[in-house]
């Protein structure tokens, strides 16, 4: 029997849910494992503990208490103010990842309780369209943060994008400086903001939003920075340093505050969280 289209279409995966249903490779280690092994471990290689990407499904399913997320704004769609066209209009690319993800944005946005604690949490996803950050995108975000301080609640958003989304050029551009406008007003209302950087964590998204947290967590091995390695190592004329825009890289040179496993993630935010109670709108637990 010809096994050989198996493996190239495990070859081929982006990312778990897009994997076959029995088996997954792991794109560091080249390890074959049992598809329903990996699931059981949140997407994590039990072999070199490599951090495979997760959808937003996963993603909510990982960090919220069972049953308690419930979305907002989840009508919001782009429209194409630009008429932009390349190789696709962009209405057909929106169409498309529509079919393919059965949302219009590559972020998801709503209220949630992790351990009781009573959060604003957003996420994003990259199968749509690369988690770039367009006008839905960055308007879901601001709504966000407005609910966090009319309900005294903390933001956590999970970062996993290319960037912002050209198709939409300045109006792309525009949502960094709204986004970080909205939380200079979540600080000032002295809310946390706890900020998640996971594979990729790149361009304006990186350049705004993503790094300006309270906290600042990356996944392992997750890339995080504003160029592409190929585009930086053109424009210095020198060789990057081994790791480089990788969350070790950054946590070495102090750029983020800590590197957390994904099955401890929860539980690190809530810790966190713990610590600014004073200042949020729940009850204190005695």
């Amino acid at each position: 029997m010809n096994f050989g289209h198996i493996f190239r279409n495990i070859k081929k995966q982006s990312s778990p849910s897009e994997a076959p249903s029995h088996w997954i490779k792991c794109d560091k280690c080249q390890s074959l494992m049992y598809y329903k092994e990996i699931q059981n471990r949140n997407y994590v290689c039990p072999k070199c503990k490599f951090h495979m990407r997760i959808g937003q499904k996963e993603r909510i399913k990982l960090l919220a208490d069972k049953d308690s997320f419930v979305e907002f704004d989840a009508n919001l769609a782009p429209i194409d103010p630009l008429k932009f066209v390349d190789k696709k209009s962009y209405k057909k690319r929106v169409a498309e990842n529509k079919e393919k993800t059965s949302r219009v944005s590559s972020v998801v946005s709503g209220e949630c309780t992790m351990e009781g604690i009573p959060v604003q949490l957003v996420v994003f996803d990259f199968k749509f369209m690369g988690g770039s950050l367009g006008s839905v995108e960055g308007e879901k975000i601001v709504r966000a943060v407005h609910r966090a301080i009319e309900k005294r609640e903390p933001v956590i958003i999970v970062s996993a994008s290319g960037g912002a989304r050209m198709q939409e050029s300045t109006f792309s551009l525009m949502q960094m400086a709204k986004t970080a406008a909205a939380l200079k007003k979540l600080d000032e209302a002295k809310l946390p903001y706890i900020s998640v950087l996971t594979d990729p964590t790149m361009g304006g998204v990186s350049a705004s939003f993503a790094m300006l947290g309270d906290i600042i967590i990356a996944e392992p091995g997750a890339l995080i920075g504003f160029a592409g390695q190929r585009v930086i190592k053109q424009t210095i004329g020198a060789e990057l340093p081994e790791g480089f825009q990788r969350s070790e890289f950054l946590l070495e040179h102090g750029l983020i505050d800590m590197i957390v496993q994904r099955d401890a993630m929860k539980k690190t935010i809530v810790d966190f969280l713990h610590y600014f109670e004073d200042n949020l709108g729940h009850k204190k637990a005695s």
